[in-house]
């Protein structure tokens, strides 16, 4: 297969990823059926970006405005929401790219720039764009346009943290153990029923999550933090969206909710970083040691053949 027909390839299955992802987003919408506190279009877009590089951004346009004019906002308001839309990821690939972020997600500093410049910096793009469109298109009143916005731009940021790392996850290698696949599976189901039940429960127990959260990270890193931190935050929005995950008004309730989905992400995605690190730089002391060890018993080995030299003149036979 040639790079074009590659890249037409990436770019519809981006487009269909996106449409399908939005559907997804947009039942679990609290706000005119539109706008959703968890948009995972936005993290598809930003990996893929990531992946294969800023050519495939007419996949994200056209999943975008397919997206956007089936919700008969006027086609204006959608023209300009697909701009946005697009904008958004394309600025968060640029910065990321710019400040050298690294798509292993193996350092601090890169789960940093994920969490700043890639979620919540780039969507205030999106979100701006779009709750204007939706003023302009009459969807939305004047006094409800920084709630909208709000709801926009933390719900595309949390497509981002907790959907991207995902993305950037599955198309590595990794070599585990029966056991170790047995633990993961096990810690996977675990963390379904508790995220299952938590997020439902009147007596708030959504702590009972972050152990598992944390076991993850510490354990898999990013290979099984990912998958955790997305049936949390799922599990989340959808107790939400059915009016269970709190009692309070709707500001209330985006208010809560996407403070437990950020925390959620940012413990995965931040505590598998700096385990990662430390792996990382245990390896690293490991493969010195190792090193030294070897230059140490060389430069004896050579002393011994040195010595022997002197003391068994040349020529003379070996006793």
């Amino acid at each position: 297969m040639n790079a074009a027909l590659r890249t037409a390839v990436t770019i519809v299955a981006v487009a269909l990823a996106y449409y399908a992802t939005a559907q997804v987003g947009l039942v679990l919408a609290l706000v005119n059926g539109q706008v959703t506190p968890l948009w995972l279009p936005t993290g598809i877009s930003v990996a893929a970006l990531l992946m294969r590089g800023r050519g495939i951004w007419p996949g994200i346009a056209l999943g975008a405005f397919a997206t956007n004019i089936a919700l008969n906002a006027g086609f204006w308001s959608v023209v300009v929401i697909t701009v946005g839309n697009t904008a958004a990821p394309l600025v968060a690939w640029y910065l990321l790219n710019r400040f050298g972020f690294r798509p292993a997600l193996d350092r601090l500093k890169d789960a940093l720039l994920l969490v700043f410049a890639g979620a919540l910096g780039a969507m205030l793009v999106s979100a701006l764009v779009g709750a204007t469109a939706l003023r302009i298109g009459g969807v939305i009143e004047w006094p409800d346009f920084l709630a909208v916005m709000s709801v926009w731009w933390t719900g595309d940021a949390m497509g981002v943290l907790v959907f991207t790392p995902l993305l950037l996850t599955l198309p590595r290698r990794w070599t585990v153990s029966p056991r170790r696949l047995v633990e993961g599976g096990v810690l996977l189901v675990v963390t379904a029923g508790l995220a299952s039940v938590v997020t439902v429960s009147e007596s708030r127990l959504l702590f009972l999550v972050f152990p598992m959260l944390i076991w993850a990270a510490l354990r898999f890193q990013h290979a099984l933090a990912a998958p955790c931190a997305v049936i949390i935050s799922v599990a989340a929005v959808m107790a939400a969206a059915g009016g269970h995950f709190s009692t309070q008004a709707l500001p209330a309730t985006m208010i809560v909710l996407q403070a437990f989905n950020g925390t959620v992400a940012l413990t995965g995605l931040i505590l598998s970083a700096i385990t990662r690190e430390r792996n990382q730089a245990r390896q690293a002391i490991e493969r010195a040691c190792e090193q030294l060890a070897e230059t140490v018993a060389r430069y004896q080995e050579e002393g011994v053949r040195k010595r022997l030299g002197r003391v068994v003149p040349p020529g003379s036979p070996a006793s």
